[in-house]
This record gives structure tokens, C-alpha cells and sequence, in this order.
């Protein structure tokens, strides 16, 4: 197998784990589209708000996975073919690039015709991967964020911008340069805070809602005809 083809294979392989949409699949199991309530978004957010955490929190931990298992297999696959024996820009650079194609399958899945979630979870599993400690200090940004406005959206964003810091500086402190990598932390922060831009507006507008603040409820009975 030629390397182009080798590289190529585990980011297509990736694309196609992030787009299955999890939380789509929830909300039709209970007779709804999850496009049409709370947020309309398909992510781990919206189904724990509109279809309780019975069905939230696994959508949260399917998002992840579709994130953190194409890494692993493409950190795998760059050190098993023989193909990248020579060459470690490439295996360096290939799961990164799977990281990316797992984050752009959820948020544009083509099963719901290149409209998906937001990517927050999908780039954890990526970076829980890739760089975890990164991946805490994000978390602990994010969870101090939420404490302070409650807005998950904003916490998302801040935890997004918080990935390329912490790449950075871990880079510098160890003197081990990964631009791949810190480049991949940069357009997942851009991407989370693009795909988060009506969140923003609603927040300027006053209408965005809080976590503890009153649940989205269904437009028509989650067992009903739609």
C-alpha cells in the first residue's frame, strides 16, 4: 500500500465514526428530531436537555469515543504499516489528521446532509487522545466557566481557546514541538467558537438558556407521530 493511501485510509475511516449522528439516533428512538427541539442541535447538550440524561449522558460518552478511538487506531495503524518506516512527519501528522476528520464528520455528518453537532465532545475523545493534559486543563476551564455564567456554550468556547494554550506551553516547556498537533488545537477552537456563533447571539439577546434554568420541552409527545 502506498503512503498517500496509507494516511488516507485512517482519516477517511475517522470521518465516517464522527459523522454517525448519536444524538439524532437518540431523539428518533423516542420518536423525535432532535433538529427541531431545544437548541436544534444534534450534540450531547441538546439530547441531555431534551431527552434527559437517561439518553444524554450515553450520546456524551458515544460523541467522545468517535473522537478518542479513530486516534488510537491511526496512532496505531502509523506505527504497524511498514509504509511510514522513514517518514515521521507523516506518522506524527496521521492521527492528528484522523483527530480532525472525526471532529468534521460530527459537526457536517452527511447522513443529515452536512449538518451535525458542535464538535465539543467529539474533540475531547480527540485530544483525550492526542493530549490529555491539555484536555484536563480544558475541562477545568470549562467547569470553572459553567460554575461562574452557567452558559454551556460560552464555557465550551472558552474551554475550546484553552486546547492551544495548553498545547503551546506544554510544547515549550518540553522542548518538543508538535505542529501538527498545536495547529489541530487552534481549528478545533476556531471551529467550536464558529459552530457556537448563534449561542453567542442568544446570549447578547438574553435568550440563551442556563443550566439549572427551565428544561426545553418537546414540541409533540416524544411517542406522537411527526
Amino acid at each position: 500500500m502506498p503512503l498517500w493511501l496509507a494516511i488516507l485510509l485512517p482519516i477517511l475511516l475517522a470521518y465516517l465514526a464522527g459523522a454517525t449522528p448519536f444524538g439524532w439516533l437518540a431523539g428518533k428512538a423516542r420518536g423525535l428530531d432532535l433538529r427541531e427541539h431545544g437548541s436544534g442541535n444534534i450534540g450531547a447538550t441538546n439530547a441531555m436537555r431534551v431527552l434527559g440524561r437517561g439518553l444524554g449522558l450515553p450520546v456524551f460518552g458515544l460523541d467522545v469515543l468517535k473522537g478518542l478511538l479513530p486516534v488510537l487506531g491511526a496512532a496505531w495503524w502509523s506505527e504497524a504499516h511498514p509504509g511510514f518506516a522513514g517518514h515521521p512527519l507523516a506518522a506524527q501528522s496521521t492521527p492528528v489528521l484522523a483527530g480532525l476528520s472525526a471532529v468534521l464528520g460530527h459537526t457536517f455528518t452527511f447522513w443529515l446532509g452536512f449538518k451535525g453537532g458542535k464538535g465539543v465532545a467529539t474533540s475531547a475523545g480527540v485530544m483525550l487522545g492526542l493530549a490529555p493534559s491539555a484536555l484536563l486543563a480544558a475541562v477545568i476551564v470549562w467547569a470553572v466557566g459553567l460554575k461562574t455564567c452557567r452558559y454551556v456554550s460560552l464555557s465550551s468556547i472558552l474551554a475550546g481557546w484553552t486546547l492551544p494554550i495548553a498545547v503551546t506551553i506544554h510544547a515549550w516547556h518540553h522542548g518538543r514541538w508538535n505542529v501538527p498537533l498545536v495547529t489541530l488545537a487552534l481549528l478545533i477552537a476556531v471551529l467550536v467558537t464558529h459552530r457556537h456563533r448563534s449561542n453567542l447571539s442568544r446570549i447578547a439577546a438574553g435568550t440563551e438558556p442556563k443550566i439549572g434554568g427551565p428544561k426545553s420541552r418537546p414540541q409533540h409527545p416524544p411517542d406522537g407521530p411527526r
